[in-house]
């Protein structure tokens, strides 16, 4: 009788281990049917967690299967399966004007801690038009699918705005000047940002209108040459320099207008 009632509470104390298991697995199924990660952060963790994600996300998730909530493939988030440094922009940057055929109409440039871009004349924009042109922006994806691998290393990146004066002898007006400078760097500025590679803060847009001419007003060559746009990348931890600083590096020290000669922060 006494090793039957052992084999009772034995039995007992089983069955409301078992249920309270049952239960407790029912409880974490419905919170991982209910659950949902954000892409980005989904994306933010594995690559802190292993700075080379690239095995981690080969999962079935990277197949299109879905991982945790996350729906979209690893494939489409630029810059995921190959992490570059930033060293690399600059060189994946020539490639890609190589491939598109653009080598005459753009310039590239690299120095300590950043990346510059000149785009010359009409290569976004039609003659006294903010309008982004379908050339223009074909160029700009491409662009940016170059530096999306980087972009953890892009400390900033500006879009600087110039035009030319129309006239050898006639400054443009003041208005009509900086308003179209302006409104073309943000056209880059607002395309770039709808590829969503990089933080819209780490974007800046600024705009100078004629008043930083690289070449004389006096010839069309050189009006047709300060006409144009520029892309300065910089690099996260890099010492903080004044716009000035890396025209002179770029561009050489000739100055026109004397707006180069200013003080330079070192």
């Amino acid at each position: 009788m006494k090793r039957q009632k052992k084999n009772e509470e034995q039995g007992s104390w089983m069955d409301t281990y078992g249920d309270m298991v049952t239960l407790l697995l029912c409880f974490f199924v419905l919170l991982y049917s209910i659950s949902s990660v954000d892409q980005q952060q989904w994306i933010n963790l594995v690559m802190s967690l292993n700075p080379n994600a690239r095995e981690q996300l080969e999962t079935p998730h990277a197949h299109g299967e879905e991982t945790m909530g996350v729906e979209t493939e690893v494939e489409s988030v630029p810059g995921l399966m190959e992490k570059a440094d930033f060293e690399d922009i600059y060189e994946a940057l020539m490639e890609a004007a190589q491939n598109l055929g653009v080598q005459d109409q753009v310039t590239i440039s690299k120095g300590e801690g950043y990346t510059f871009i000149s785009f010359r004349d009409q290569v976004f924009f039609d003659g006294n038009s903010p309008t982004l042109k379908d050339e223009g922006k074909e160029i700009l994806d491409a662009f940016v699918d170059a530096m999306a691998p980087s972009a953890s290393q892009i400390k900033e990146i500006q879009v600087l705005g110039h035009t030319s004066q129309g006239s050898p002898d006639r400054p443009n007006n003041v208005m009509t000047d900086r308003v179209l400078a302006a409104e073309r760097s943000a056209q880059i500025v607002a395309h770039i940002q709808m590829r969503d590679f990089i933080e819209p803060a780490r974007l800046v847009g600024m705009a100078f209108g004629q008043f930083r001419p690289i070449d004389t007003f006096e010839t069309a060559e050189g009006r047709a040459h300060n006409r144009r746009a520029e892309i300065l990348i910089t690099e996260t931890g890099s010492v903080e320099r004044s716009l000035s600083s890396y025209y002179k590096e770029v561009y050489g020290s000739d100055t026109y207008g004397g707006w180069m000669s200013e003080d330079v922060e070192e």
